[in-house]
């Protein structure tokens, strides 16, 4: 068993080239402690957010504070603290925290492929 302790570690500043604007990221669980999920929180400053992409499987998003947009090709909602997102494996996808705002989210994922379309 493994607790998390909201004192422990920090966020980082997430320099991927798939986020776009101020984004930092704290892994929760990382693939060396679970290899069968992690869960990331990460949080979006002032319309920060990811470039669109795709998984190779499910990813849940636990959106834990703050304004944002999940989007794919069919379009955009919008989703506030509490709300939880199922994108399906394969989906072309982009969330980030509305323009102005900021927004957090827990991302669940088990190991898979992350490709970036743009």
């Amino acid at each position: 068993m493994k607790v998390v302790r909201k004192s422990e570690g920090g966020e980082v500043l997430a320099t991927s080239p798939l986020f776009v604007g101020t984004v930092h990221s704290r892994p929760l669980i990382p693939a060396d402690v679970s290899p069968n999920v992690t869960v990331t929180l990460v949080r979006f400053t002032d319309g920060g957010r990811n470039k669109r992409h795709t998984h190779s499987a499910d990813q849940i998003l636990y959106i834990t504070e703050g304004n944002g947009i999940v989007a794919d090709d069919h379009g955009e909602q919008h989703v506030t603290e509490g709300d939880i997102v199922h994108v399906g494996a394969g989906t072309v996808h982009w969330h980030g925290a509305e323009p102005g705002k900021d927004m957090a989210h827990l991302s669940i994922l088990p190991p898979c492929k992350t490709e970036m379309v743009e």
